[in-house]
């Protein structure tokens, strides 16, 4: 079978399935596993110029002339050219990927053969489904059955929601602000925290800082959508500057954390089970070298 991912979380299932021989386009944003995924065409690109700033990202995909997936260029020459059996994309947010309506009507006007599979899970068990629907697309039923077992065995050990779990308030996009939603508040749950903002399958939506601020949070994550931790670390003197950001009880105690979003939060793929692991082991004051950094509230500057 030949298969053509149009999202980075279908690239990373189609990885953890085992069957990445099989893939023959992905998306220029699919960057896992690293040193296998490099070779294989890319059929997308991004029309946004580089070096935007957060608030100027959200104005572009927001605003004329682009909206949504609008910021994103679909290669229909190199996709004619790979005749792909199945294509995954997504239907679940406007400016993550190329949208199912998009690679419909471009199989359709390529006269493809091809199915198009949309890949839409809000929570933790659908991304589990997905990876089932995946692998029985594709003939690797028996290696979802093994995934997501995994999965399941590593959440269920796990703190776990708890009455008394540390207030979190995650970061998906620092302006305007916007705090994690779908799968992130369950993956705070199983981490043993409490979700600030959103509960387990709401999308994420703009937030304004006073509503944020005044629920107190405990823990601060920051995890950008598409922001690698070294570009969120750029941004920080954004929060430095708002009201309150000094008083916080996360500031005051230190507990503002950068995580790696795309790899761990943000795409609803296997390893959202690693990103609940990686905020355990923060809210439990041990997190693994390479996988959270504390910020340096002190040296924060506005």
């Amino acid at each position: 079978m030949r298969i053509v991912s149009l999202l980075p979380a279908a690239t990373d299932i189609v990885a953890a399935l085992g069957a990445l021989p099989q893939l023959v386009g992905r998306t220029h944003e699919c960057d896992w596993p690293p040193g296998q995924v490099e070779s294989i065409p890319v059929v997308t690109a991004t029309t946004l110029p580089d070096g935007l700033s957060s608030r100027e990202i959200s104005a572009a995909v927001t605003g004329a002339p682009h909206r949504g997936s609008s910021i994103y260029h679909l290669d229909h020459a190199a996709l004619d050219a790979l005749r792909p059996d199945l294509i995954l994309t997504q239907d679940l947010c406007d400016v993550c990927a190329v949208s199912y309506r998009s690679v419909n009507d471009a199989v359709r006007v390529m006269e493809l053969d091809s199915t198009v599979m949309s890949l839409q899970p809000a929570t933790i068990d659908a991304v589990l489904q997905t990876i089932r629907t995946v692998g029985d697309a594709i003939g690797a039923g028996r290696q979802a059955d093994r995934v997501i077992a995994d999965a399941r065995t590593r959440l269920a050990a796990l703190p776990g929601p708890r009455p008394d779990g540390p207030a979190v308030l995650f970061i998906e996009w620092l302006d305007p602000l916007m705090p994690g939603g779908h799968w992130v508040p369950e993956q705070i749950a199983a981490a043993g925290g409490t979700s600030l903002l959103t509960t387990a399958g709401q999308h994420s939506s703009p937030h304004l800082w006073e509503a944020a601020a005044a629920l107190r949070p405990e823990v601060v994550v920051l995890g950008p959508c598409g922001f690698p931790p070294e570009r969120t670390r750029a941004e920080l003197p954004l929060l430095a500057g708002l009201p309150g950001w000094a008083d916080l009880p996360a500031v005051r105690s230190g507990q503002v954390w950068i995580v790696d979003g795309p790899a761990y939060f943000n795409r609803p793929g296997p390893r959202i089970v690693d990103g609940a692991e990686i905020l355990a082991a923060i809210l439990n004051g041990r997190p693994l070298p390479g996988t959270a950094w504390r910020v340096d509230v002190s040296g924060m500057s506005g």
